[in-house]
């Protein structure tokens, strides 16, 4: 018997508007402000987070994800989730969205927003930064949500409820929903939900998208790009593109391991190149106790480093429902357990699918990369040394904001030769 589709309930439709051919219902209930403080705690469970999802999921090669939207989709959720199913996503979000913390990813989300800009790279030219954060929970039309869960929605995550007919125009929905995506995401991400995802029994799916687009502080310049060696993890070689650039950067090693950070213009993120003896081996046991270590060393040492990275695009499309499950969040996603009354006490719901798609394009002049997520709900200054850093085997990156902290986003790269 297939599995019916569902996601949240509503007893009251506030401030109804229209967003070209589709109503939106959102709380008359303004934005909560947060206190600035509040995004570095966010981020710090926001990067915990990240990490277990990327060890739970045990890619052996290239992977991406972006563990900030998948925290906020599921944030969205858990404003919903009562008792033991609120209990069991609290501990695996490290309480990022939980009862006690409502302003974190509030505060993170605006952090991040305030990201976008036109700064000077180092040769004095304006170089544009754009981090966009947008959150859509798509809801059946004539279903019953709480108020609480839509003051919720609005007061901390800045959305309103789009109202589609998954019951007679499933498909319509489903368009419309990656349509969406797309337009957030700069048409990076056109299709996150495939038909079959969604039937007549869903009820709602609660949407965040991710886009960033940045330029390098200092560029690399595409003439000094040529093929160099890198070892994949079986032990063969493979020539790639790889980038060359000499300059003044942060630095750190620590026992199997080395690193090097590249700001983006403006100073405010930066990506993060760790290169492990044995990546494999780094991801089973890195925490975040790891990479504050690596964050701390970075901060103590600022050497000219003459540096070979290769460039690299990757995607990743993922369910991540068992994964999530077992990391120690399954009541959410039992169809007789879940309890998310929170949201409506209409159906029972329970989360049936939780997707997400990240990819990211590292070149030259920079960084584009873009992310979303889906969760579907269904009823029933030292003085300068010199350093050489080649990254030429597997390693690891962190896409991060430098003042919160936060990892926006997270991947390994074993083989550059693949392309996305």
């Amino acid at each position: 018997m297939k599995r019916s589709i569902s996601i949240l309930a509503c007893l009251l439709l506030i401030g109804c508007g229209s967003t070209g051919t589709i109503d939106v219902a959102k709380a008359a209930v303004a934005r909560q402000q947060a206190p600035a403080s509040d995004a570095a705690l966010a981020a710090e469970a926001v990067n915990a987070f990240g990490l277990d999802l990327l060890r739970a999921s045990g890619p052996t090669g290239n992977a991406v994800l972006s563990p900030a939207s998948i925290a906020i989709a599921l944030g969205m959720a858990r404003a919903g989730a009562v008792g033991e199913t609120a209990a069991q996503m609290d501990t695996v979000l490290h309480d990022v969205a939980s009862d006690a913390h409502p302003t974190w990813l509030n505060a993170l989300d605006a952090a991040l927003a305030s990201r976008t800009g036109t700064f000077k790279d180092v040769a004095g030219h304006d170089q544009q930064i754009t981090l966009r954060i947008a959150n859509a929970p798509f809801a059946q039309k004539d279903l019953t949500l709480q108020p609480a869960f839509l003051d919720a929605l609005a007061g901390r995550f800045d959305a309103g409820v789009r109202l589609v007919d998954f019951k007679t125009a499933t498909e319509a929905a489903r368009q419309a929903i990656n349509a969406w995506v797309a337009g957030q995401t700069e048409d990076r991400i056109k299709e996150l939900l495939v038909q079959g995802t969604l039937d007549d029994m869903t009820r709602l799916v609660l949407v965040n998208a991710i886009y960033l687009k940045a330029a390098w502080a200092t560029a690399f310049d595409p003439k000094a790009t040529q093929p160099a060696a890198f070892t994949r993890p079986d032990g063969s070689v493979v020539q790639v593109p790889t980038m060359h650039l000499g300059t003044e950067l942060s630095y750190a090693e620590g026992q199997g391991w080395r690193a090097v950070e590249l700001p983006y213009v403006g100073g405010q993120l930066a990506m993060t190149i760790v290169v492990p003896d044995d990546l494999a081996s780094f991801v089973r046991t890195a925490d975040a106790t790891t990479i504050d270590a690596i964050v701390r060393g970075l901060a103590n040492r600022r050497p000219e480093v003459d540096l070979a990275l290769p460039s690299f695009s990757i995607e990743t499309k993922t369910e991540l429902a068992s994964v999530l499950s077992s990391l120690g969040m399954p009541l959410a996603f039992d169809p007789n357990g879940a309890d998310f009354s929170g949201m409506t006490t209409q159906e029972r719901l329970y989360i049936g699918a939780v997707i997400h798609q990240a990819n990211i394009d590292v070149d030259e002049k920079g960084t584009e990369a873009s992310a979303a997520t889906a969760v579907v709900m269904e009823a029933s200054a030292a003085p300068l040394d010199h350093v050489t850093f080649q990254v030429d085997r597997p390693f690891l990156f962190l896409l991060r904001d430098t003042t919160s902290g936060a990892i926006v986003f997270l991947g390994q790269v074993t083989d550059p030769s693949l392309t996305r």
